[in-house]
């Protein structure tokens, strides 16, 4: 996989536009699939209503956000509402970040995002659009990083450096369970791993993940058992093959060899 863009004609005048079709035409050209290892992916036609490229072989959709600066904790997206309701949606696509360097023409960070880390509260409502805007009234969504695992970024070029294939196939089979649940019992999930991640060892016991049941417990103020709750997420967690049982109150999070 090489990393610097082909600088391709384009008819486009500003920067960013040139850049968007060079970061399509690297993607087309570069990227394998990261669920199945296809050595290509395809690309929509333009202007597709859901997605910008799909795999071939498994049939992966994949949407593609590019910019000239790293991610920090928000990503502009689409319609607010369109985005609510595709969430549980069969073709809700994966998400593609990328990250370049517009001097030297050249990849410096692209990560996926599977699309089964994607639960209502990592869509954020953004004010409608003023009345003097052209579409005036519109409301558009943010999708907030930073309320994502770390499991659920996997780099396949981080700081201009390819990731081994082999290791990105693994880290996206590793939380594909989540795509057979509920999306309320993900989102359970997928905030018990992030406690799991933010304890700051692989090794560790019960007790630091009820340090954690405040910040639960106003996720979720409907639920009156938080602590019973946590236990059969860590079980669940276990029986999927994310985390290890250790022995009695002990866990371990697994790597990703």
């Amino acid at each position: 996989m090489k990393l610097g863009f082909e600088e391709l004609q384009t008819p486009y005048q500003s920067p960013s536009q040139c850049a968007r079709a060079w970061t399509e035409q690297w993607v087309r050209k570069w990227v394998y699939c990261p669920s199945c290892g296809s050595a290509k992916i395809n690309q929509f036609p333009n202007n597709s209503p859901v997605a910008d490229f799909i795999c071939g072989s498994c049939n992966e959709e994949y949407e593609l956000k590019s910019q000239k600066y790293k991610f920090s904790n928000k990503v502009a997206d689409g319609a607010f509402r369109t985005k609510c309701e595709r969430l549980a949606a069969s073709n809700n696509p994966n998400l593609f970040l990328l990250n370049y360097d517009l001097k030297q023409l050249s990849v410096l960070n692209f990560f996926v995002v599977p699309k089964h880390f994607f639960v209502r509260d990592i869509i954020e409502e953004r004010k409608p659009l003023a009345p003097a805007a052209r579409r005036a009234g519109w409301i558009g969504s943010n999708i907030l990083l930073h309320q994502i695992p770390i499991a659920g970024k996997i780099f396949i070029v981080r700081d201009g450096q390819l990731e081994p294939k082999d290791s990105v196939l693994a880290k996206w089979r590793k939380t594909l369970f989540l795509r057979d649940e509920a999306i309320e019992a993900r989102g359970w999930l997928i905030d018990v791993m992030k406690c799991v991640e933010a304890i700051g060892k692989r090794e560790f016991q019960i007790e630091d993940i009820y340090a954690f049941e405040s910040r639960l417990s106003k996720l979720y103020p409907g639920n009156r058992n938080v602590r019973p709750k946590i236990r059969q997420q860590l079980q669940f967690l276990r029986d999927r093959g994310y985390i290890d049982f250790v022995s009695r109150g002990s866990y371990r999070l697994r790597s990703d060899d």
